[in-house]
Protein backbone atom coordinates (compact mmCIF):
# COMPACT_ATOMS: atom_id res chain seq x y z
CA UNK A 1 0.00 0.00 0.00
CA UNK A 2 1.60 3.55 -0.92
CA UNK A 3 2.39 5.91 1.71
CA UNK A 4 0.63 9.29 1.49
CA UNK A 5 1.36 12.07 3.60
CA UNK A 6 -1.36 15.12 4.36
CA UNK A 7 -0.34 18.44 3.74
CA UNK A 8 -0.51 21.22 6.31
CA UNK A 9 -2.84 23.88 5.94
CA UNK A 10 -0.51 26.35 5.15
CA UNK A 11 1.69 24.51 2.53
CA UNK A 12 -2.11 23.64 0.65
CA UNK A 13 -2.41 27.34 -0.05
CA UNK A 14 0.17 26.77 -2.69
CA UNK A 15 -2.38 24.59 -4.65
CA UNK A 16 -5.77 26.01 -4.24
CA UNK A 17 -7.89 29.54 -5.02
CA UNK A 18 -6.21 32.66 -3.63
CA UNK A 19 -10.04 32.95 -2.22
CA UNK A 20 -10.09 29.27 -0.69
CA UNK A 21 -6.90 29.85 1.14
CA UNK A 22 -6.64 29.69 4.89
CA UNK A 23 -5.84 33.51 4.44
CA UNK A 24 -8.10 35.04 2.53
CA UNK A 25 -10.94 33.46 5.22
CA UNK A 26 -9.90 35.33 7.66
CA UNK A 27 -9.70 39.12 8.75
CA UNK A 28 -6.04 40.01 8.06
CA UNK A 29 -4.24 40.71 11.76
CA UNK A 30 -4.08 44.53 12.77
CA UNK A 31 -2.27 44.03 16.09
CA UNK A 32 -0.02 41.46 16.21
CA UNK A 33 2.03 39.33 13.09
CA UNK A 34 0.66 35.80 12.48
CA UNK A 35 2.43 32.85 13.72
CA UNK A 36 2.44 30.93 10.60
CA UNK A 37 4.04 32.36 6.91
CA UNK A 38 1.50 32.55 3.90
CA UNK A 39 2.08 32.22 -0.27
CA UNK A 40 3.47 35.23 -1.44
CA UNK A 41 0.77 35.19 -4.21
CA UNK A 42 -2.30 34.89 -1.12
CA UNK A 43 -0.66 38.00 0.84
CA UNK A 44 -0.10 40.32 -2.54
CA UNK A 45 -3.67 39.89 -3.90
CA UNK A 46 -5.26 39.97 -0.61
CA UNK A 47 -3.17 43.28 -0.09
CA UNK A 48 -3.43 44.59 -3.70
CA UNK A 49 -7.76 44.26 -3.10
CA UNK A 50 -7.62 46.26 -0.12
CA UNK A 51 -5.50 49.21 -1.34
CA UNK A 52 -8.25 49.69 -3.95
CA UNK A 53 -9.94 51.26 -1.23
CA UNK A 54 -7.03 54.17 -2.02
CA UNK A 55 -8.13 56.79 -4.05
CA UNK A 56 -7.25 56.83 -7.04
CA UNK A 57 -3.93 58.56 -8.34
CA UNK A 58 -5.55 59.63 -11.92
CA UNK A 59 -7.77 61.41 -10.30
CA UNK A 60 -5.79 62.96 -7.23
CA UNK A 61 -5.86 66.85 -8.55
CA UNK A 62 -4.68 67.53 -4.71
CA UNK A 63 -1.19 66.31 -5.14
CA UNK A 64 1.35 67.96 -6.30
CA UNK A 65 3.22 64.93 -6.66
CA UNK A 66 4.34 62.71 -9.29
CA UNK A 67 1.73 60.37 -10.02
CA UNK A 68 2.49 58.71 -13.57
CA UNK A 69 5.92 57.26 -14.63
CA UNK A 70 7.39 55.95 -17.52
CA UNK A 71 8.85 51.85 -17.97
CA UNK A 72 12.40 53.54 -17.86
CA UNK A 73 11.29 54.61 -14.53
CA UNK A 74 10.14 51.30 -13.07
CA UNK A 75 12.93 49.71 -14.46
CA UNK A 76 15.46 51.48 -12.85
CA UNK A 77 13.65 51.74 -9.55
CA UNK A 78 13.32 47.89 -9.72
CA UNK A 79 17.17 47.58 -10.45
CA UNK A 80 18.06 50.60 -7.32
CA UNK A 81 15.80 48.63 -4.80
CA UNK A 82 19.10 47.86 -2.67
CA UNK A 83 20.94 50.85 -3.38
CA UNK A 84 21.45 52.79 -0.18
CA UNK A 85 21.79 56.45 -0.98
CA UNK A 86 24.03 57.43 1.98
CA UNK A 87 26.24 54.78 1.25
CA UNK A 88 28.56 57.11 -1.27
CA UNK A 89 31.47 54.39 -0.43
CA UNK A 90 29.70 50.94 -1.83
CA UNK A 91 27.76 52.68 -4.55
CA UNK A 92 30.47 55.48 -5.93
CA UNK A 93 28.54 55.82 -9.26
CA UNK A 94 25.13 56.54 -7.66
CA UNK A 95 26.44 58.88 -6.15
CA UNK A 96 28.41 60.55 -8.34
CA UNK A 97 25.25 60.86 -10.46
CA UNK A 98 23.40 62.64 -7.66
CA UNK A 99 26.68 65.20 -8.24
CA UNK A 100 25.63 65.66 -11.57
CA UNK A 101 21.92 66.55 -10.51
CA UNK A 102 23.21 68.85 -7.84
CA UNK A 103 25.16 70.62 -10.95
CA UNK A 104 22.62 70.58 -13.40
CA UNK A 105 19.92 72.38 -11.01
CA UNK A 106 22.71 75.06 -10.16
CA UNK A 107 23.03 75.52 -13.67
CA UNK A 108 19.40 75.34 -14.84
CA UNK A 109 19.36 77.74 -11.77
CA UNK A 110 21.60 80.14 -13.14
CA UNK A 111 24.30 80.25 -10.06
CA UNK A 112 27.38 82.25 -10.79
CA UNK A 113 29.81 81.09 -14.09
CA UNK A 114 32.62 79.09 -12.38
CA UNK A 115 31.47 77.65 -9.51
CA UNK A 116 30.50 74.08 -8.35
CA UNK A 117 27.26 73.22 -7.68
CA UNK A 118 26.70 72.93 -3.82
CA UNK A 119 23.78 70.85 -2.39
CA UNK A 120 22.63 66.98 -2.15
CA UNK A 121 19.21 65.17 -2.49
CA UNK A 122 16.96 64.93 0.15
CA UNK A 123 13.72 62.62 0.88
CA UNK A 124 11.66 65.62 -0.80
CA UNK A 125 11.18 69.46 -0.44
CA UNK A 126 10.28 69.37 2.95
CA UNK A 127 13.84 68.29 4.39
CA UNK A 128 15.64 70.22 1.44
CA UNK A 129 13.62 72.96 3.02
CA UNK A 130 14.98 72.79 6.31
CA UNK A 131 17.94 72.40 5.55
CA UNK A 132 17.95 75.68 3.79
CA UNK A 133 16.68 76.98 7.08
CA UNK A 134 19.47 75.64 9.02
CA UNK A 135 22.71 77.14 7.18
CA UNK A 136 20.63 80.63 7.48
CA UNK A 137 20.43 79.67 10.78
CA UNK A 138 24.02 78.93 11.52
CA UNK A 139 25.31 81.58 9.51
CA UNK A 140 23.19 84.47 11.16
CA UNK A 141 24.52 83.27 14.64
CA UNK A 142 28.32 82.93 13.27
CA UNK A 143 28.24 86.48 12.67
CA UNK A 144 26.43 87.53 15.43
CA UNK A 145 29.18 85.89 17.73
CA UNK A 146 31.77 87.46 15.46
CA UNK A 147 30.38 91.03 16.10
CA UNK A 148 29.50 90.29 19.76
CA UNK A 149 26.14 90.57 19.76
CA UNK A 150 23.31 87.74 21.18
CA UNK A 151 22.32 85.12 18.79
CA UNK A 152 19.33 83.72 20.82
CA UNK A 153 16.27 85.18 19.55
CA UNK A 154 16.61 83.94 15.63
CA UNK A 155 13.80 84.79 13.65
CA UNK A 156 12.56 83.62 9.84
CA UNK A 157 10.16 86.40 8.29
CA UNK A 158 7.79 84.33 5.43
CA UNK A 159 4.35 84.40 4.00
CA UNK A 160 1.80 81.25 3.81
CA UNK A 161 4.08 78.77 3.43
CA UNK A 162 3.89 75.27 3.32
CA UNK A 163 3.93 73.51 7.54
CA UNK A 164 7.39 72.18 6.57
CA UNK A 165 8.32 76.06 7.33
CA UNK A 166 6.10 75.74 10.63
CA UNK A 167 8.04 72.40 11.88
CA UNK A 168 11.32 74.01 10.61
CA UNK A 169 10.49 76.73 13.40
CA UNK A 170 9.63 74.77 15.86
CA UNK A 171 11.84 71.87 15.80
CA UNK A 172 15.14 74.33 15.19
CA UNK A 173 14.03 76.98 17.95
CA UNK A 174 13.32 79.80 15.33
CA UNK A 175 10.60 82.49 15.57
CA UNK A 176 8.95 82.20 12.37
CA UNK A 177 7.07 85.76 11.60
CA UNK A 178 4.42 84.91 9.17
CA UNK A 179 3.39 87.61 7.73
CA UNK A 180 -0.92 87.75 7.14
CA UNK A 181 -2.35 88.17 3.88
CA UNK A 182 -3.45 91.60 2.78
CA UNK A 183 -7.19 92.19 1.05
CA UNK A 184 -6.48 90.53 -2.48
CA UNK A 185 -3.06 89.22 -2.27
CA UNK A 186 -2.35 85.12 -2.33
CA UNK A 187 1.34 85.84 -0.93
CA UNK A 188 3.66 88.08 0.52
CA UNK A 189 4.36 91.66 -0.66
CA UNK A 190 7.60 93.54 -0.75
CA UNK A 191 6.47 96.21 1.41
CA UNK A 192 5.37 94.26 3.93
CA UNK A 193 8.92 93.26 4.69
CA UNK A 194 9.50 96.67 6.89
CA UNK A 195 7.35 95.74 9.13
CA UNK A 196 8.71 92.19 10.34
CA UNK A 197 12.39 91.84 9.59
CA UNK A 198 15.16 93.26 12.10
CA UNK A 199 18.66 92.61 12.98
CA UNK A 200 17.20 89.26 14.27
CA UNK A 201 16.34 87.77 10.86
CA UNK A 202 18.31 85.05 9.66
CA UNK A 203 16.54 85.09 6.02
CA UNK A 204 13.04 85.59 4.69
CA UNK A 205 11.84 82.52 2.42
CA UNK A 206 10.16 83.31 -0.67
CA UNK A 207 7.62 80.75 -2.43
CA UNK A 208 8.02 80.22 -6.32
CA UNK A 209 4.22 78.31 -6.18
CA UNK A 210 2.15 79.36 -3.23
CA UNK A 211 0.58 75.81 -1.96
CA UNK A 212 -2.41 77.49 -1.41
CA UNK A 213 -3.26 79.48 -4.55
CA UNK A 214 -0.61 77.93 -7.02
CA UNK A 215 0.89 81.77 -8.24
CA UNK A 216 4.41 82.69 -7.69
CA UNK A 217 5.66 85.32 -4.84
CA UNK A 218 7.76 88.66 -6.47
CA UNK A 219 11.10 87.28 -5.27
CA UNK A 220 12.77 90.15 -7.26
CA UNK A 221 10.99 92.53 -5.83
CA UNK A 222 11.38 91.08 -2.44
CA UNK A 223 15.05 91.36 -3.43
CA UNK A 224 15.25 94.44 -3.70
CA UNK A 225 13.05 95.65 -1.05
CA UNK A 226 15.65 94.01 1.11
CA UNK A 227 18.07 95.98 -0.66
CA UNK A 228 16.69 99.22 0.80
CA UNK A 229 16.43 97.75 4.48
CA UNK A 230 20.09 96.96 4.45
CA UNK A 231 20.66 100.72 2.95
CA UNK A 232 18.67 102.18 5.70
CA UNK A 233 19.45 100.05 8.53
CA UNK A 234 22.74 97.39 7.94
CA UNK A 235 20.91 94.04 8.34
CA UNK A 236 22.06 91.94 4.93
CA UNK A 237 19.11 89.24 4.86
CA UNK A 238 19.78 86.61 2.67
CA UNK A 239 16.86 84.79 1.03
CA UNK A 240 15.52 81.54 0.79
CA UNK A 241 13.47 80.78 -2.23
CA UNK A 242 11.23 77.07 -1.81
CA UNK A 243 10.74 76.51 -5.03
CA UNK A 244 9.17 73.11 -4.29
CA UNK A 245 7.08 72.80 -7.60
CA UNK A 246 7.99 76.40 -9.31
CA UNK A 247 11.66 75.41 -9.53
CA UNK A 248 11.09 72.63 -12.21
CA UNK A 249 8.26 75.18 -13.85
CA UNK A 250 9.63 78.75 -14.02
CA UNK A 251 12.95 78.12 -16.11
CA UNK A 252 11.21 76.20 -18.54
CA UNK A 253 7.96 78.49 -19.01
CA UNK A 254 8.65 81.42 -17.64
CA UNK A 255 12.47 81.84 -18.08
CA UNK A 256 12.21 86.09 -17.95
CA UNK A 257 10.83 85.73 -14.34
CA UNK A 258 14.11 86.40 -12.44
CA UNK A 259 14.21 84.68 -9.19
CA UNK A 260 17.36 82.42 -8.88
CA UNK A 261 20.69 82.83 -8.35
CA UNK A 262 20.85 86.11 -10.81
CA UNK A 263 19.69 87.85 -7.32
CA UNK A 264 22.55 87.73 -5.36
CA UNK A 265 20.75 88.05 -2.13
CA UNK A 266 19.30 84.40 -3.26
CA UNK A 267 21.46 82.09 -1.04
CA UNK A 268 19.68 78.72 -1.46
CA UNK A 269 16.35 77.02 -3.96
CA UNK A 270 14.85 73.72 -2.48
CA UNK A 271 12.80 71.69 -4.59
CA UNK A 272 10.63 68.95 -5.33
CA UNK A 273 12.05 66.09 -7.57
CA UNK A 274 8.72 64.59 -6.97
CA UNK A 275 6.64 67.12 -8.31
CA UNK A 276 7.23 68.99 -11.61
CA UNK A 277 10.46 67.47 -11.26
CA UNK A 278 8.76 64.30 -13.04
CA UNK A 279 10.75 61.50 -10.58
CA UNK A 280 8.79 59.12 -8.41
CA UNK A 281 8.07 60.13 -4.95
CA UNK A 282 11.15 60.22 -2.49
CA UNK A 283 13.02 62.99 -3.52
CA UNK A 284 13.78 66.65 -3.35
CA UNK A 285 17.04 68.82 -3.97
CA UNK A 286 18.62 72.00 -2.09
CA UNK A 287 21.18 73.92 -3.68
CA UNK A 288 23.16 76.93 -2.71
CA UNK A 289 24.38 79.90 -4.50
CA UNK A 290 27.94 78.90 -3.69
CA UNK A 291 29.74 77.11 -1.47
CA UNK A 292 30.49 79.25 1.10
CA UNK A 293 27.08 79.39 2.05
CA UNK A 294 27.00 75.98 3.67
CA UNK A 295 28.29 76.25 7.19
CA UNK A 296 31.02 73.74 7.25
CA UNK A 297 30.41 72.46 10.73
CA UNK A 298 26.86 71.49 9.65
CA UNK A 299 28.43 68.94 7.45
CA UNK A 300 29.43 65.61 8.84
CA UNK A 301 32.14 62.94 7.95
CA UNK A 302 31.44 59.36 7.94
CA UNK A 303 33.81 56.91 7.98
CA UNK A 304 31.85 53.62 9.31
CA UNK A 305 30.59 53.20 5.87
CA UNK A 306 33.72 51.76 4.28
CA UNK A 307 35.28 55.04 3.30
CA UNK A 308 35.06 58.63 4.90
CA UNK A 309 32.25 60.38 3.45
CA UNK A 310 30.79 63.83 4.31
CA UNK A 311 26.91 63.69 4.78
CA UNK A 312 24.41 66.56 5.55
CA UNK A 313 20.79 65.84 5.79
CA UNK A 314 18.31 65.14 8.57
CA UNK A 315 17.88 61.24 7.43
CA UNK A 316 20.46 59.08 7.38
CA UNK A 317 20.11 55.75 4.93
CA UNK A 318 17.53 56.16 2.58
CA UNK A 319 16.92 54.71 -1.45
CA UNK A 320 18.85 55.83 -4.03
CA UNK A 321 16.55 54.58 -6.92
CA UNK A 322 14.67 58.26 -6.93
CA UNK A 323 18.06 59.56 -7.60
CA UNK A 324 18.44 57.54 -10.48
CA UNK A 325 15.35 58.36 -12.04
CA UNK A 326 15.63 62.09 -12.07
CA UNK A 327 19.02 61.95 -13.64
CA UNK A 328 17.23 59.37 -16.15
CA UNK A 329 14.61 62.03 -16.74
CA UNK A 330 17.32 64.91 -17.34
CA UNK A 331 19.06 62.79 -20.22
CA UNK A 332 15.78 61.58 -21.66
CA UNK A 333 13.65 64.98 -21.50
CA UNK A 334 16.32 67.43 -21.71
CA UNK A 335 15.42 71.37 -21.35
CA UNK A 336 13.19 71.00 -24.66
CA UNK A 337 11.47 67.86 -23.47
CA UNK A 338 10.36 69.41 -19.90
CA UNK A 339 9.42 72.58 -21.73
CA UNK A 340 6.97 70.92 -23.69
CA UNK A 341 5.56 68.69 -20.35
CA UNK A 342 5.01 71.54 -18.54
CA UNK A 343 3.85 73.71 -21.42
CA UNK A 344 1.06 71.08 -22.31
CA UNK A 345 0.23 71.09 -18.02
CA UNK A 346 0.03 74.94 -18.64
CA UNK A 347 -2.25 74.65 -21.69
CA UNK A 348 -4.23 72.01 -19.93
CA UNK A 349 -5.00 74.59 -16.73
CA UNK A 350 -5.95 77.56 -18.97
CA UNK A 351 -8.36 75.70 -20.75
CA UNK A 352 -9.68 74.64 -17.24
CA UNK A 353 -9.61 77.94 -15.98
CA UNK A 354 -11.96 79.21 -18.75
CA UNK A 355 -14.66 76.40 -17.93
CA UNK A 356 -14.68 77.59 -14.61
CA UNK A 357 -15.32 81.28 -15.63
CA UNK A 358 -17.83 79.79 -17.77
CA UNK A 359 -19.89 78.26 -15.24
CA UNK A 360 -20.61 81.10 -13.88
CA UNK A 361 -20.81 80.32 -9.90
CA UNK A 362 -16.96 81.13 -9.61
CA UNK A 363 -14.57 83.74 -9.49
CA UNK A 364 -10.90 82.66 -10.77
CA UNK A 365 -8.13 83.39 -8.12
CA UNK A 366 -5.28 81.81 -10.44
CA UNK A 367 -6.63 81.41 -13.63
CA UNK A 368 -3.26 79.24 -15.07
CA UNK A 369 -1.08 81.72 -16.44
CA UNK A 370 2.54 83.08 -15.48
CA UNK A 371 2.99 80.47 -12.65
CA UNK A 372 2.15 76.47 -11.76
CA UNK A 373 -0.01 74.73 -14.26
CA UNK A 374 -2.88 74.85 -11.44
CA UNK A 375 -6.37 77.17 -11.04
CA UNK A 376 -7.64 78.18 -8.15
CA UNK A 377 -11.12 79.47 -7.59
CA UNK A 378 -13.82 80.45 -4.62
CA UNK A 379 -17.67 80.35 -4.85
CA UNK A 380 -18.74 83.98 -6.36
CA UNK A 381 -21.47 84.20 -3.62
CA UNK A 382 -20.77 82.41 -1.07
CA UNK A 383 -23.82 83.46 1.24
CA UNK A 384 -26.37 82.72 -1.49
CA UNK A 385 -25.13 80.01 -3.45
CA UNK A 386 -26.99 77.25 -1.18
CA UNK A 387 -23.63 74.93 -0.70
CA UNK A 388 -20.14 75.55 0.50
CA UNK A 389 -17.11 74.30 -1.84
CA UNK A 390 -16.39 71.31 1.01
CA UNK A 391 -20.09 70.61 -0.32
CA UNK A 392 -18.36 70.16 -3.77
CA UNK A 393 -15.67 68.63 -2.75
CA UNK A 394 -17.76 65.56 -1.83
CA UNK A 395 -20.08 65.64 -4.59
CA UNK A 396 -17.01 65.65 -6.92
CA UNK A 397 -15.39 62.53 -4.66
CA UNK A 398 -18.80 60.21 -5.59
CA UNK A 399 -17.36 60.21 -9.39
CA UNK A 400 -13.45 59.78 -7.64
CA UNK A 401 -11.96 63.24 -7.96
CA UNK A 402 -10.12 64.46 -5.31
CA UNK A 403 -10.26 68.20 -5.09
CA UNK A 404 -9.38 70.39 -2.33
CA UNK A 405 -10.90 72.96 -0.60
CA UNK A 406 -10.10 74.75 2.82
CA UNK A 407 -9.15 78.56 4.11
CA UNK A 408 -6.87 81.04 2.69
CA UNK A 409 -3.75 81.44 5.32
CA UNK A 410 -4.47 84.99 7.73
CA UNK A 411 -6.04 87.47 7.14
CA UNK A 412 -7.67 85.91 4.54
CA UNK A 413 -9.20 82.69 6.56
CA UNK A 414 -12.60 83.61 5.61
CA UNK A 415 -12.25 82.81 2.09
CA UNK A 416 -12.88 79.18 1.33
CA UNK A 417 -11.20 78.39 -2.29
CA UNK A 418 -10.85 75.08 -4.53
CA UNK A 419 -7.69 74.15 -6.02
CA UNK A 420 -6.90 71.65 -9.53
CA UNK A 421 -3.17 71.43 -10.13
CA UNK A 422 -2.55 69.79 -13.47
CA UNK A 423 0.30 67.82 -13.62
CA UNK A 424 2.17 65.45 -15.82
CA UNK A 425 -0.20 62.44 -17.24
CA UNK A 426 -3.36 64.54 -16.35
CA UNK A 427 -4.87 64.48 -19.76
CA UNK A 428 -6.96 67.32 -21.50
CA UNK A 429 -9.91 64.62 -21.92
CA UNK A 430 -9.50 63.99 -18.23
CA UNK A 431 -9.97 67.72 -17.37
CA UNK A 432 -12.78 67.96 -19.95
CA UNK A 433 -14.42 65.12 -18.12
CA UNK A 434 -13.94 67.00 -14.90
CA UNK A 435 -15.59 70.08 -16.08
CA UNK A 436 -18.74 67.78 -17.23
CA UNK A 437 -19.01 66.71 -13.63
CA UNK A 438 -18.05 69.82 -12.15
CA UNK A 439 -21.35 71.28 -13.99
CA UNK A 440 -23.55 68.74 -12.65
CA UNK A 441 -22.04 68.85 -9.20
CA UNK A 442 -23.13 72.87 -9.09
CA UNK A 443 -26.30 71.96 -11.39
CA UNK A 444 -27.12 69.49 -8.55
CA UNK A 445 -26.22 71.63 -5.29
CA UNK A 446 -28.32 74.50 -6.60
CA UNK A 447 -31.53 72.75 -7.54
CA UNK A 448 -30.97 71.04 -4.25
CA UNK A 449 -29.34 73.89 -1.49
CA UNK A 450 -27.76 72.82 2.25
CA UNK A 451 -30.31 74.11 4.84
CA UNK A 452 -26.95 74.46 6.19
CA UNK A 453 -23.80 74.66 3.99
CA UNK A 454 -20.83 72.65 5.55
CA UNK A 455 -18.20 74.95 6.78
CA UNK A 456 -15.94 72.58 7.58
CA UNK A 457 -13.51 70.60 5.52
CA UNK A 458 -14.44 66.70 5.58
CA UNK A 459 -10.83 65.68 4.06
CA UNK A 460 -7.81 67.08 4.29
CA UNK A 461 -5.72 67.69 1.62
CA UNK A 462 -2.14 68.42 2.83
CA UNK A 463 0.61 67.72 -0.32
Amino acid sequence: MALHETKDAQSRDADVDVFASVLSGQILPKFRMPDEPSPSEVVYSLLHDELLLDGNAAQNLATFCTTWSDDGVHRLMNECLDKNMIDKDEYPQTAEIEARCVNILADLWNAPAGTAGTGCSTTGSSEAAMLGGLALKWRWRARRRAEGKPADRPNLVCGPVQICWEKFGRYFDVELRQVPLEPGATGLLPHQLAAHVDENTIGVVAILGVTYTCDYEPVAELSAELDRIQAEHGWDVPIHVDGASGGFVAPFLHPDVVWDFRLPRVASINTSGHKYGLAPLGVGWIVWRTADLLPADLVFDVDYLGGDMPTFALNFSRPGGEVIAQYYLFLRLGREGYRRVQQACADTARYLAGQIADIGAFTLLYDGEGALPAVSYTLSDPAGAGFSLYDLSDRLRMRGWQVPSYPLPADRQDTVIQRVLIRHGVTRDQIALLVADLRRAVEHLGAHPQPVPTTEPRSGFHH
